[in-house]
């Protein structure tokens, strides 16, 4: 089963007087919809916009797998387990929050950032936190979440080129840049598909795209 998710149907959040933008594909703090809580142990796929010396200040998160791609621009992060680090397009962040941490993401640059950023359940939630960042990951090598059950695909696709969508009990797909065509829909930048039961299913680009997709064990 295949359901497509416009956009256009994410809650519009952020503050947009102190330069943040955000887009919630799923119920995300203030914006609470029972029927649209997670998919599969998806919780959360946000798209944050920030403006040059915009951010989130300190904050904390507990038992949630956090996964940062960024779009454009640098996005600066700091935890209270003692990571700096700089995350760059083509970057995989990942933050085991664990029993508890807490951490600091801004655009310290000159120039506009966004990043799309992923919530999953662990497993076995608790434990210590712990950080991890891939530079440059390459489309043929997914990055592996077994704390969650879950493997991430990065797929930049050249116009007209065409992609398996993992055989798998729940993929999600979502659209970062450029049309790509999915068993006859068109999805755009922000249209995410959260599918059931994956068999043969095959991404194929419009144009040159850019996709994330999710493959879950459940």
């Amino acid at each position: 089963m295949i359901s497509v998710w416009r956009a256009g149907r994410r809650y519009r959040g952020g503050e947009p007087d102190a330069g943040i933008e955000s887009w919630h594909a799923f119920s995300f703090g203030r914006f609470y919809d029972p029927d649209n809580l997670r998919f599969g142990g998806i919780l959360a796929c946000n798209e944050e916009r920030l403006e040059p010396g915009a951010g989130f200040d300190e904050h904390p998160h507990s038992h949630t797998e956090i996964v940062t791609w960024v779009v454009e621009g640098e996005l600066t992060h700091r935890d209270s387990a003692g990571h700096a680090t700089l995350v760059r397009p083509g970057d995989v962040q990942r933050l085991s929050s664990a029993d508890g941490v807490r951490h600091v993401e801004r655009n310290d640059g000159d120039a506009p950032l966004t990043f799309v950023q992923m919530w999953l359940a662990p497993k076995d939630p608790g434990g210590e936190p712990s950080y991890e960042i891939v530079h440059g990951i390459a489309d043929a090598t997914p990055y592996a979440l077994p704390q969650a059950g879950a493997m991430l695909h990065v797929r930049r696709l050249a116009a007209g080129e065409r992609t398996a969508v993992p055989d798998a009990p729940f993929a999600y797909v979502h659209v970062v840049r450029g049309v790509v065509r999915l068993a006859g829909d068109e999805l755009g930048p922000g249209d995410s598909a959260r599918i059931t039961d994956a068999e043969g299913l095959e991404l194929a680009a419009v144009g040159a795209a850019e996709v994330l997709v999710w493959e879950l064990s459940g």
